[in-house]
């Protein structure tokens, strides 16, 4: 499957110039319905002439501006699709022995962290390996229980870490323990969740350093989002797969234990003993 629109930007924002960048940022902050507007009204949006949009779009590997929006327009129908559109379509066959929902899976795994840079790895890391910051952790319908995981191994390795269960309501009390700087990882993958929006719109007000876990085809949240990782979840069944997602997650988890090797392991030295007594 050929890289997003989003995946393009990520590839190519270290090379653009501030108002390429501009746009770049503006477009993933109302992704993709930004696009979709002419090129006068993004580039109003973007606060950028209306060449620097063409020269942008030409850099992600568009012909014309109306290519870019086709593009922008498969991504959307694709995002908005049901699990009942996507048991309908078509299985490939997988090469040998191998199924395709496995091929898929892997390819999956594969595609995600060859979008996914060790720099990026490497900030994600720093905040959540930051002792003098609050970590938070929620996810959607499905994606929840990778939340939850990653929240079990963090609280081993570190203090202050807070899985958020249950309602909304319950979530937005939590709100008031959420200080500026503090980090929230949220994952949602398409049908994204209108709660999950707007919980995230809240935290991102008081300040919060948010790390969204999300599709190919960005969760409205990235627009509040200081890191956006966009795994590849479409797998040959009704249902997105979230096996890259937690791949990704177990590598953070894995690089803040190194982060915090002495501190983790006297942590767990102490979580060991008071089992004991």
């Amino acid at each position: 499957m050929a890289a997003s629109i989003a995946e393009r930007i990520t590839e190519k924002l270290h090379a653009m110039p501030a108002s390429e960048r501009r746009a770049a940022h503006t477009l993933i902050g109302n992704y993709p319905l930004c696009g979709l507007k002419t090129v006068a009204e993004f580039s109003i949006q973007a606060g950028v002439s209306a060449p620097t949009i063409l020269r942008f779009v030409a850099r992600l590997g568009f012909q014309n501006y109306p290519e870019f929006q086709a593009a922008l327009q498969d991504e959307l129908a694709a995002q908005l699709q049901s699990p009942l559109i996507r048991s309908a379509a078509p299985v490939a066959s997988a090469a040998g022995d191998t199924s395709p929902m496995v091929a898929a899976t892997i390819e999956n795994i594969r595609e995600t962290f060859r979008h996914l840079s060790q720099e990026q790895i490497g900030d994600m890391t720093g905040l959540i390996a930051n002792p003098r910051l609050k970590i938070f952790l929620i996810g959607g319908r499905f994606t929840d229980p990778v939340a939850r995981y990653m929240a079990s191994h963090l609280a081993i390795i570190r203090p202050n870490v807070f899985h958020l269960a249950g309602q909304e309501s319950n979530w937005r009390d939590r709100l008031i323990d959420m200080g500026k700087r503090d980090v929230l990882l949220v994952f949602d993958i398409r049908r994204y969740q209108e709660s999950l929006v707007r919980f995230a719109g809240k935290a991102h007000e008081r300040g919060v350093h948010i790390i969204l876990f999300t599709d190919r085809w960005l969760s409205p949240i990235a627009r509040f989002a200081r890191h956006v990782v966009a795994g590849r979840t479409a797998v040959p069944s009704a249902w997105d797969s979230s096996a890259s997602l937690f791949v990704v997650a177990e590598t953070l988890i894995g690089e803040v234990t190194r982060s915090l090797e002495t501190e983790s392991a006297a942590r767990i030295r102490e979580m060991e003993n008071l089992r004991r007594e």
